[in-house]
């Protein structure tokens, strides 16, 4: 990976180390939404190695309405609309970040982007699902990967 995104996970890091300190300072729990702000970091670096790799981001964190599913990213990337999951783990406990992805979140993420695409008169667009998963290995330190065209729509 450059070292832009590597820079910004570091930063990103840095930043909820320091508001862990504060919230313990102040006697309140740590680990409170621990995981929310490990998906966040998540999000932030995917937004910025996709812009790197040539994305043209245009949403984050779309929200569907009636509450049908959230789209992590979309993003041009060329002629093809990219819908963009984002998977963050801080550990393989639970396997790896590739496998959160579900037939279940499948289906949400693929409704959720239909109706983005009807919203946004692009029902002609080339579009398909990409997956990028982190994961902060001890070892070696960050895992990305992107997969582009992850799956397709039942």
């Amino acid at each position: 990976m450059s070292w832009l995104p590597r820079l910004i996970y570091h930063a990103l890091v840095w930043k909820e180390r320091k508001r862990v300190e504060l919230l313990r300072r102040e006697g309140a729990p740590a680990n409170k939404d621990a995981t929310l702000q490990t998906g966040h970091r998540g999000e932030t670096l995917a937004y910025w190695y996709l812009r790197q790799a040539g994305y043209i981001i245009v949403a984050r964190n779309h929200r569907a309405r009636h509450n049908v599913g959230e789209l992590d990213l979309i993003g041009w990337d060329g002629p093809v609309l990219a819908f963009v999951e984002v998977k963050t783990r801080t550990s393989l406990e639970g396997g790896e970040p590739e496998e959160a992805v579900t037939g279940l979140k499948r289906q949400k993420i693929v409704r959720t982007a239909r109706q983005y695409l009807r919203q946004n008169n692009l029902d002609d667009t080339s579009y398909r699902f990409d997956v990028v998963t982190l994961y902060w290995e001890p070892e070696s330190g960050l895992r990305l990967r992107l997969s582009k065209d992850a799956f397709r729509p039942s």
